[in-house]
């Protein structure tokens, strides 16, 4: 009996698994394998609710494959070190993996495939299944990456991409091999209340239910703060319970305006993913440096402090980071005005609020939190550099009548719009009634201090 191994990482799935039915195809038996990686802990990268979400999308694999007569082996430690051992117990001839783009990702690969090659093993490394189009194969002319969205974009949207591919229904997995338990989120401390579910099921039929009901509206509400019109597939996207590549088959199938603007949403994805790929550094350091000096969070760290709170005195910023703390999530305009906020009116190194981002968010993905940063702070991809968005005009044009702010910001639940906005512009009597901070920065200060740093003054 021939075997294969199937290692899983940011792919928790079965339904549109090429390195599962590939797997299936060039062997009579396959280890469908999940490693609890020690290194992504080492580094810091295993945050609470990614723990949590990850323990369900665990969950509903391994109930997947039991369905399908099979089981997921779960085993914990080096990675290459644990997927050696696997195949030798299994005596496995290859060991099949999705392609990934960060540094780490690569590192480990190249681990692999030397650890494997000697022990007369073969590695076979899958493309378009973390990302829709695989980073690298679009390139401009003389450069080896697309540093600019929209030509990337053009290039992208003519692609032939692959066809879905079905679930198998059967997955034989060999009787005699060991694992670990797999993790449950009960177990785990310091996860946001609000958490969603994690899991293919889950996301199967978020997906489903957005196509119907929000899909047709998305390319004008994906920006209203209160009226949550966003996919919310972000974290299924990020650990790879939905295929990038069925979510534009389907959103092109569905048809609109919406699904044509949500198409360019997971093109934003690639595009990032293909930066990083070309720019593994791009994680940590500026992609396009601005020789900025930024406040760092021992020179900032008051107010750093209240960003992370939600005690800026910007009720809109504020609801957003309570929003990111409570669920995990935070509304992709929330990003935007959060992070600007941050590095252009505060003026704080952007690395600092990346990483507050990464603690939380359940849907942490590296390639699009951090180049997402740095478009932001002005040293990623954005041809505007020194672009600022202001909290009030933004709060005015996305959450004009103040629910928003009034759902994540409850101690300003009685004031109507556009007070909810500026409540410091209330009479000293009233503000009194309203536990809430003053501005840390007046908007006009913020700005002329970025104004100065970017030598535009």
């Amino acid at each position: 009996m021939t075997v294969a191994v199937v290692l899983y990482t940011s792919d928790l799935r079965l339904h549109d698994h090429p390195p599962l039915r590939a797997a299936l195809r060039s062997a009579d038996a396959v280890v469908p394998l999940f490693v609890l990686d020690e290194g992504i802990a080492a580094a810091g990268f295993a945050a609470p609710n990614r723990r949590a979400f990850l323990a369900d999308c665990l969950t509903q694999l391994d109930a997947g494959l039991r369905d399908r007569g099979g089981r997921l082996v779960v085993r914990a430690g080096d990675v290459v070190d644990q997927v050696c051992r696997v195949a030798t117990e299994a005596d496995a001839v290859e060991v099949h993996l999705a392609a990934g783009v960060s540094g780490y990702a690569a590192h480990r690969e190249e681990r692999l495939r030397r650890a494997l090659t000697a022990e007369g093993r073969r590695l076979r490394v899958h493309d378009a299944v973390l990302t829709v189009v695989p980073p690298g194969a679009l390139t401009p002319a003389a450069s080896d990456h697309f540093a600019v969205f929209t030509p990337y974009f053009r290039h992208w949207s003519r692609q032939r991409l692959r066809d879905v591919l079905a679930a198998p229904r059967d997955v034989p997995v060999p009787a005699h091999l060991g694992s670990r338990d797999i993790p449950t989120s009960r177990g785990v401390s310091g996860v946001s209340a609000g958490l969603a579910a994690g899991g293919e099921a889950a996301g199967r039929k978020r997906l489903t239910a957005w196509l119907r009901g929000g899909a047709a509206d998305y390319a004008d509400r994906h920006d209203d703060l209160a009226g949550d019109a966003t996919s919310r597939l972000s974290p299924h996207l990020h650990f790879g319970t939905l295929s990038p590549v069925e979510l534009v088959h389907r959103a092109r199938e569905r048809g609109g305006p919406g699904a044509e603007a949500f198409v360019r949403q997971l093109a934003w994805r690639d595009f990032h993913h293909q930066v990083l790929a070309a720019r593994p550094d791009a994680s940590t350091a500026d992609y396009r440096t601005r020789h900025d000096h930024w406040r760092t969070a021992e020179s900032a760290a008051d107010d750093i402090a209240d960003w992370e709170a939600g005690r800026t005195g910007y009720p809109v910023v504020d609801a957003a980071m309570r929003q990111l703390r409570y669920e995990g999530w935070m509304h992709n305009r929330g990003r935007l005005l959060t992070a600007s906020f941050l590095t252009k009116t505060l003026y704080v190194d952007w690395r600092v609020g990346a990483r507050h981002f990464l603690d939380l968010l359940v849907d942490g993905d590296l390639a699009n939190n951090q180049l997402n940063w740095q478009w932001v702070a002005g040293t990623g991809t954005d041809t505007r550099p020194n672009r600022v968005l202001n909290p009030l005009l933004q709060a005015r044009r996305y959450d004009p009548d103040g629910a928003y702010v009034r759902r994540w910001v409850p101690e300003l639940a009685g004031l109507a719009a556009p007070a909810v906005h500026e409540p410091w512009r209330l009479p000293e009597h009233e503000r009194a009634g309203y536990d809430y901070p003053a501005p840390l920065v007046q908007l006009a200060d913020g700005l002329a201090r970025f104004k100065r740093a970017r030598g535009r003054a």
